[in-house]
């Protein structure tokens, strides 16, 4: 029988790009978090435009929803950090950054 992969073959070779890229993701993905939730005190939850997240608020509160949400996509950046793709999740940071993080930095300044 063949020897079919879903997902590439873990290396241990270390990528100092990866690194990087995953810490600053990492870093995107708690200030984004920290500055939702402020957004959401300041302003109601009518300000979050991701839907599933304006959802889930009214039955979970602000905390659990945001932190559930940011604790999701901080593990899947770290899947594909392990995976190698750290393009993508270079691409992932500059999304977040410039599309969330500045955004809610010039919202609540």
């Amino acid at each position: 029988m063949q020897d079919v992969r879903l997902l590439p073959a873990f290396s241990p070779r270390r990528s100092l790009f990866g690194d990087l890229v995953i810490l600053v993701f990492l870093i995107s993905q708690a200030l984004d978090g920290v500055l939702t939730y402020l957004g959401l005190k300041q302003f109601g939850p009518g300000i979050e435009a991701n839907p599933l997240i304006s959802s889930a608020l009214p039955v979970l509160g602000h905390g659990v929803t945001v932190a559930g949400a940011k604790l999701m996509a901080a593990g899947c950046g770290i899947v594909l950090h392990v995976t190698g793709v750290h393009r993508v999740v270079a691409l992932l940071t500059a999304f977040y950054l410039a599309g969330a993080v500045v955004p809610w930095v010039l919202l609540l300044h």
